[in-house]
């Protein structure tokens, strides 16, 4: 089961980040207005995506990647809380998927924390 959980978040990394790259214009809303080059933020962090869910594969690399998708979430947390405000302040009837987003990176935290022990 172990197994699966790992493939299944190096899927969702890479998925995401991919998506970066198809879908950049959410993301690049969701910057906060004090982070500078919000588009090449968005795919930079696109490709970190990408690359820390590869790297969570090979047991070699798969405790880096996963402190460094642990130092993702941390990164990206203004963004989510961006979402947030923008949301309130335009009384966008999705407000809650951004408040939820908020505790969400607790668990995601600990998931990616699960494996940063070397085996």
């Amino acid at each position: 089961m172990t197994r699966f959980f790992l493939y299944l978040m190096a899927l969702l990394y890479i998925g995401a980040g991919i998506n970066h790259f198809v879908h950049p214009d959410p993301y690049v809303r969701l910057m906060p207005p004090y982070i500078p080059y919000h588009r090449a933020m968005v795919l930079l962090s696109g490709v970190f995506e990408i690359g820390l869910g590869l790297l969570l594969l090979p047991a070699v690399t798969r405790p880096y990647a996963a402190w460094g998708i642990i130092a993702l979430l941390i990164a990206v947390f203004p963004a989510n809380i961006q979402m947030a405000i923008d949301y309130h302040r335009q009384g966008n009837p999705h407000l809650w998927v951004a408040l939820v987003r908020l505790p969400l990176q607790l668990p995601l935290i600990w998931w990616a924390w699960k494996y940063t022990a070397r085996h």
